[in-house]
């Protein structure tokens, strides 16, 4: 079997034929040089229109464009490219099927390179096939842009909003998910923590669409309630129970760390010396020393006790039937905390009362929507950058991050390579 049939089962292309392919031998690497031409009577396109057009001249010097390598070899498709006499658009280079404009990476070499940065590193890849990392690059960031272009918006009914830091000195990224039961996907990239970031969201979403919306989970940070509330107005707005405990749990920190100098000055033993994750975790997720240290400190009459056994208090909110049920409890656990003379704790009972109808909309969604979901894609986020060791510039994280969660679709190929 002759090399030309391999590549035209491989890759077809339509009014154009392989003609000579040359094994060129180098001291680092063997390279398949094919040479293509258009077949008899095939009219060039051009590129600006794309129509048939009339052919004007063609390139004295011949371009090479990567192919996908076979057997650990480089293959190269070499062609001059012909000018075409549009009446429309002038005289133009014309368009061939395996590359777009002046790109020297075939457009398959780039959907290649892009499926393997989804397993690997940017720099891994191009180790493994030999290639640049500027290369890797380019290839993942037309994939991507082809993705946005041709993926569905429609029929999106829950949204999650958070912010993650991607740099040192207070950079955040504005992240927007679909979280619906069926689709789980990385909507939208921001840069800055801002409501105008959130606001260019909604403008890229459309009316028609955010109208459409019936849940939407966030954080307490006011800019995002703002611009939730004057863009999708009719979505049911829910601060998730992740929120609300992770304030919870801040505060006890704060009180036991006050607690443990405390006791230090005094003279007393360090009763609460390793005991941090003893306080914040959940009791079946608690190690065994960890279990043991737990019951140790209950003895005590610590406020760091009275905060935690309050804070364990409050997880039945979370277990009421009814939202008119709920808020009762909550009104009743709120006294108790005002009560409790610890004011960490007193500053989580006044923003939970400013923010009591949203979040007494956990129960209006019946518990189905919730930003763990969210919480879970912000740690592939993360995982993302440690990967890459981190992103130099935004528009290389906004490209990795589409590119890993967004579930974009990508451009159908003849025949699979991975």
């Amino acid at each position: 079997m002759q090399l030309q049939t391999i590549l035209n089962h491989v890759q077809r292309h339509k009014g154009f034929c392989y003609k000579k392919v040359v094994l060129v031998k180098k001291r680092d690497r063997d390279t398949l040089e094919v040479e293509l031409q258009p077949r008899r009577k095939c009219r060039p396109l051009c590129s600006g229109c794309g129509q048939k057009r009339p052919g004007y001249d063609r390139e004295r010097q011949t371009r090479r464009f990567q192919f996908v390598p076979f057997w650990g070899m480089a293959v190269i498709f070499l062609y001059a490219m012909r000018r075409v006499d549009c009446p429309d658009c002038g005289v133009k280079v014309e368009q061939v099927p395996w590359a777009e404009g002046k790109n020297h990476l075939t457009t398959t070499y780039q959907l290649f390179l892009a499926r393997w940065a989804k397993q690997l590193s940017w720099k891994q890849v191009a180790q493994a096939f030999r290639t640049s990392w500027d290369n890797v690059f380019r290839s993942v960031k037309t994939v991507v842009a082809w993705g946005l272009a041709h993926r569905d918006l429609e029929k999106i009914e829950a949204i999650g909003v958070d912010e993650v830091q991607w740099k040192k000195g207070h950079k955040y990224l504005t992240l927007v998910y679909q979280i619906d039961q069926n689709c789980k996907r990385l909507l939208w990239i921001g840069q800055d923590r801002t409501s105008k970031t959130l606001r260019d969201f909604f403008r890229m979403l459309g009316k028609e669409r955010a109208a459409k919306l019936r849940y939407v989970c966030s954080d307490m940070w006011k800019g995002f309630l703002q611009v939730i509330k004057q863009k999708a107005p009719h979505a049911i707005h829910i601060l998730d129970r992740f929120h609300i405990m992770a304030l919870l749990n801040k505060a006890i920190d704060k009180i036991r760390a006050g607690e443990v100098k405390r006791l230090k000055q005094d003279g007393h033993q360090p009763l609460l010396k390793h005991s941090r994750w003893c306080l914040l975790k959940r009791v079946w997720n608690l190690t065994k020393n960890q279990s043991i240290k737990l019951k140790e400190i209950l003895k005590y009459n610590l406020q760091t006790v009275r905060a935690y056994l309050l804070k364990e208090d409050f997880h039945q909110f979370w277990e009421c039937r009814s939202a008119s049920l709920a808020k009762c409890f909550l009104k009743t656990w709120c006294t108790r905390m005002m009560r409790s003379k610890l004011e960490p704790m007193k500053k989580v009972v006044r923003t939970l009362r400013s923010h009591e109808t949203l979040i007494l909309n956990w129960f209006e969604a019946k518990g189905t929507m919730n930003s763990g979901v969210v919480e879970g894609l912000n740690n592939n986020v993360k995982l993302s950058m440690r990967k890459a060791y981190g992103f130099r510039t935004y528009e290389g994280a906004e490209v990795a991050l589409y590119h890993r969660l967004g579930k974009l679709p990508e451009p159908e190929l003849s025949h699979g390579f991975c």
